[in-house]
């Protein structure tokens, strides 16, 4: 089937891009909103955009007329009579989905497709209460719409052949770069981000880390464009809670219960940036930005002119001597040879309290550990005394402290998401290669998930979650058994 004409039904933000992405290729559009005062909202927000794109340079004057003449407003579902596609973008509410579709049935031609822009819910439930299931499919846009190039394409097992990839073309035509699953909740990008950001919460909650050193770990040490409890607030605690519940509700696993903060938030009305107050009050403060921010560490001492340096098994501990000595700071590797720090170089899967009690002076000691090219974390034992944080500054490094933990801070909060991703590729849901295309389109990772794990290698990361399962009995630290299979082995995800 060849889709000429579109209806849209939910002129929101979400619902007025997907109607210009339409408008764009050069489908006729009908813009769909019962009440009059929304329907002109949502118009707006599409004239709006697209004069920002003329702006911009990016549409002549023509192109802008064009595209908004191939959208016709409506406050009737009426109007979607000769559409061959009809998308649902309303509230993420099941019972308010099921009464649009049961609408849109009554309107649209029998051989019209149905797709819900759902990004949680099931597909298959929506699908079961129409007239047609064989032709409702779930088709998610990432927000905002004209800009994110993914879209995932759900079929559900009702799904009569041929509609899935009607439809996968005709995201192909949208320029946009399809992803195409079966239906489970949270699909592929809301399945794998939102536990991660929720593991985030908890070491905020748990007093882990501060606000700023999770997201400095997350943005410096990790490469990530946002940190996760800015980008929390960007989606909406409210939203967050809700995806997870749905998460929880079919998978049941502790890496989807909401971490009791999120909900506390929620509760309070601390919504985030829509609210002006979630994990950042935007009333007092600039919002975060999406890009990468150097937070500045307070440094309260000198430099020490002289450390201990001991290996602990850290992968740059030559690396970390050079600077160390290019620094002008001397070095030895006796403990017994005086010094104002020792330093234990380490490594994410090993500890830093054995190393520093064998120096026979733990209370001078606190480990280093380098995650990525940037950033140094402050590893602190029980028995660590102040620790130097102006060593690292001296270096040019940006500092996060964390507890002497398996994975530290940066590694604790990648290597459980990265497991996730080698659960659903296990489960047979989804290809290396469609996990890593769903999260640096649709949640703009420089890198996928199974590249960053080929990177830092299945086993290094196998090492992590053991002992975060070890340490904390989470069964969602275990490690997946074909992680364990590809560290055996030797082999990487990519290639």
């Amino acid at each position: 089937m060849e889709i000429r004409e579109a209806a849209v039904v939910g002129l929101g933000t979400m619902g007025a891009g997907i109607a210009e992405v339409l408008a764009r290729s050069g489908m006729q559009v009908t813009a769909i909103e019962v009440d009059e005062a929304a329907l002109a909202r949502g118009m707006a927000n599409l004239d709006r955009s697209l004069a920002r794109a003329a702006a911009r340079g990016k549409l002549t004057e023509q192109e802008r007329a064009q595209i908004r003449g191939r959208v016709r407003p409506a406050a009737s579902f009426a109007a979607a009579s000769g559409a061959d596609l009809a998308v649902e973008v309303v509230p993420e509410r099941m019972e308010i989905k099921q009464q649009i579709f049961a609408q849109l049935d009554q309107a649209c031609r029998a051989d019209a497709i149905l797709a819900t822009n759902t990004s949680s819910l099931s597909v298959t439930a929506i699908a079961a209460r129409t007239l047609r299931p064989g032709r409702v499919v779930g088709l998610h846009f990432f927000n905002p719409a004209p800009v994110m190039r993914l879209v995932e394409v759900v079929t559900t097992v009702l799904t009569a052949q041929g509609t899935g990839a009607a439809v996968t073309d005709l995201a192909r035509r949208l320029g946009k770069t399809p992803v195409r699953v079966s239906d489970r909740a949270g699909f592929v990008a809301n399945a794998l981000l939102l536990p991660f950001l929720n593991h985030a919460v908890a070491l905020l909650e748990s007093g882990y880390a501060t606000r700023e050193d999770i997201e400095t770990a997350a943005t410096i040490g990790i490469g990530l464009p946002m940190g996760p409890l800015a980008l929390l607030d960007l989606i909406g605690l409210d939203t967050a809670l809700s995806i997870l519940q749905v998460l929880h509700g079919e998978f049941g696993a502790s890496r989807y219960v909401p971490a009791p903060l999120l909900r506390r938030l929620t509760d309070a009305g601390q919504t985030g940036r829509k609210s002006g107050r979630g994990f950042y009050d935007y009333a007092r403060q600039a919002a975060p930005s999406a890009s990468p921010v150097i937070i500045q560490n307070e440094i309260s001492a000198a430099a020490p002119a002289a450390i201990t340096l001991i290996d602990a098994g850290g992968d740059s501990f030559g690396e970390f001597a050079s600077a160390v000595a290019a620094a002008g700071v001397g070095i030895t590797r006796d403990p017994a040879d005086p010094s104002d720090l020792v330093v234990v170089a380490a490594a994410a899967d090993r500890g830093v309290l054995a190393a520093a009690i064998e120096t026979g002076r733990p209370a001078d000691a606190v480990g280093l550990h380098w995650a990525g090219d940037k950033l140094a974390e402050l590893v602190t034992t029980p028995l660590s005394g102040p620790a130097a944080v102006a060593l690292a500054a001296e270096l040019g490094l940006e500092v996060v402290r964390c507890p002497d933990r398996p994975g530290f801070l940066a590694g604790a909060l990648l290597c459980p998401h990265l497991n996730d991703a080698v659960r659903m590729v296990q489960d047979g849901y989804a290809s290396a290669a469609d996990i890593d295309t769903a999260m640096t389109l649709g949640c703009g990772y420089p890198r996928g998930p199974m590249r960053m794990l080929d990177q830092i290698g299945p086993a290094a990361a196998l090492r992590v979650l053991t002992q975060m399962h070890a340490r904390y009995g989470d069964p969602g630290f275990a490690p997946v058994p074909l992680l364990a299979e590809y560290a055996a082995a030797g082999l990487g995800f990519c290639s």
